[in-house]
């Protein structure tokens, strides 16, 4: 059974940066596309960014674009999201996530991915 465990949250200053990692077990990681989500108390899990098997293309959500980079290394088997000019809107518990398919991006709704780390908590203060 894949395991996937992220690293990297804390609490940082708004306009500061944090960088997640999750490193996956398995020797699928570089088949599949991987993704980020995140969730606040009391609201549902929100799509942050995804990256397809090979990391030639990437996709964010609205409230992040231009502030936050999903990367992969494959040889690690590690996804990292590089968070920059975080906000206090973005303070949440950030969990990184598996495709179902291998070799298939399409939409990134929760339901999509059947794999789902532990979660890793990021409080931005203002």
């Amino acid at each position: 059974q894949v395991e996937l465990v992220e690293s990297g949250g804390g609490q940082v200053q708004a306009g500061g940066s944090l960088r997640l990692s999750c490193v996956v077990s398995g020797r699928t990681f570089k088949d599949y596309t991987m993704g980020w989500f995140r969730q606040a108390p009391g609201k549902e899990r929100e799509f942050v960014a995804g990256i397809i098997w090979t990391g030639g293309n990437t996709h964010y959500g609205d409230s992040v674009k231009g502030r936050f980079t999903i990367t992969r290394n494959n040889a690690k088997n590690t996804l990292y999201l590089q968070m920059n000019s975080l906000k206090s809107e973005d303070t949440a518990v950030y969990y990184c996530a598996k495709y179902r398919v291998a070799y298939y991006s399409g939409t990134y709704q929760p339901a999509d991915f059947g794999s789902w780390g532990q979660g890793t908590q990021v409080t931005v203060s203002s």
